[in-house]
């Protein structure tokens, strides 16, 4: 550990939680140098959805490196890039009857939210994108205007501008649609809000604190944006790649984006990988107005490629996303229901959930103790009052139970020893 605390930036923030050097993984388990086994429901944030060395894409990616694959090709023409486009079409875009053109951005999900604000800006001509509260679309500058957090914020050092906040689904209180507010400012001349770009939404914010979108809310913000003749771009960064149970975590809702951003497992491997999709007739950059060096990580479109073929074929890892989730959501009630005091919720959806432990300190104390106890957890939320279930999605179901037995194993006993407070309500329900 000595070389870390001597030169590593003090910007690191999951080592502090996790204080081990780790050597290896496999599937949904990591070792540390001690030989300790873990149980990872932290998963790369998101970006290990199919665990981690796969076997499935390890051999593929072993066997293109032997025969000595083109590993960088910035924006050029190369056949691993020509073999993921072919099966992201026809395993992804075409059985869901999808139109959209690839951009191949950086390689990191706030590159492809940087990617879909900007040519949303110069398609329509506006400068302003409409964002909620709790969202978080990634900390370099103009993806941090689009973030509502204030820890990231406080860092920008700069003014974030460029964006209007309007409060996410259930924000003002249960029986409060938002999209009608947002309805109404947009229809209002003197509601100070100038007609926007686009509006970015997650149907589930992940860092915000699992809070998931109705499937009614979502449908009433494309008409709201279709009626104002606004762009509707869906940051599927964390939510997509089969998180909550489909492939794109709007697909339940029925909706069509006119942008979608992917990154984080999109790569199959855990190999960085970032892309926008956008209709046809927004393509409208000229060469080279967006790039970067690391657009073409060719690695990338190969265990991409391997991760479509084998589980997107058909939509049998799809429904066993959905019976994982269910389970989770008894497993979750059932944890709110025993213990708490009544004051604990579960939230989000598929194998994209939470428990709301009312307070960062409580669910602190409980990710730590599940750490002791040989899992990796994280919290999230504005006050990091969410402990965020985010496991690969290919856990066995004898580690699933695992891994939410010590979980509920810590929650009994924190809640047998502290007072749980109530959370705070600012707007009651008729």
């Amino acid at each position: 550990m000595k070389i870390f605390d001597e030169i590593e930036s003090e910007v690191q923030s999951y080592a502090r939680s996790f204080p081990r050097v780790f050597n290896r993984a496999k599937g949904e388990f990591m070792w540390d140098e001690e030989g300790q086994q873990y149980l990872d429901f932290l998963a790369g944030a998101g970006t290990l959805n199919y665990g981690h060395n796969n076997p499935l894409f390890k051999d593929t990616l072993l066997k293109y490196i032997e025969n000595d694959g083109i590993t960088h090709g910035l924006d050029m023409h190369t056949r691993a890039k020509g073999e993921f486009l072919q099966a992201f079409s026809d395993k992804i875009l075409k059985p869901r009857d999808m139109e959209y053109v690839v951009q191949f951005t950086g390689p990191t999900g706030t590159n492809a939210v940087e990617a879909a604000m900007k040519i949303a800006r110069n398609v329509t001509g506006q400068q302003n994108i409409v964002t909620f509260t709790n969202g978080f679309h990634g900390v370099s500058l103009g993806s941090l205007a689009a973030t509502g957090n204030s820890h990231h914020r406080d860092a920008a050092g700069v003014s974030l501008t460029g964006t209007h906040r309007m409060p996410y689904d259930g924000y003002l209180g249960d029986n409060i649609d938002t999209t009608e507010y947002l309805d109404k400012v947009l229809s209002d001349s003197s509601s100070g809000i100038n007609s926007p770009a686009a509006v970015i939404v997650e149907t589930v914010q992940g860092e915000g604190g699992i809070n998931a979108a109705s499937i009614e809310w979502l449908q009433n913000l494309q008409t709201v944006c279709r009626k104002h003749k606004i762009l509707l771009i869906v940051d599927d960064i964390q939510a997509g790649c089969g998180r909550t149970g489909d492939f794109f975590s709007f697909e339940e809702a029925g909706i069509e984006p006119d942008i979608i951003t992917l990154s984080k497992s999109l790569g199959g491997y855990g190999l960085p990988f970032a892309v926008v999709l956008m209709k046809p007739e927004l393509d409208q950059w000229k060469p080279g107005e967006h790039n970067g060096t690391f657009r073409g990580n060719n690695l990338a479109f190969v265990t991409a490629k391997a991760a479509i073929e084998h589980y997107w074929s058909d939509d049998h890892f799809s429904a066993e996303i959905k019976r994982k989730g269910r389970y989770i959501s008894d497993r979750l009630e059932g944890i709110v229901r025993q213990y708490g005091e009544g004051n604990f919720t579960a939230k989000g959806r598929g194998m994209f959930q939470g428990i709301n432990c009312v307070n960062g300190e409580i669910a602190g104390k409980i990710t730590s103790k599940a750490f002791k106890n040989g899992l990796l957890i994280e919290t999230s939320g504005a006050d990091d009052h969410i402990v965020k279930f985010l496991c690969p999605l290919v856990v066995t179901d004898e580690n699933l139970k695992k891994g939410i037995d010590i979980v509920e194993d810590a929650i009994r006993e924190l809640c047998a020893k502290e007072d749980i407070p109530e959370e705070s309500v600012y707007f009651e329900g008729d």
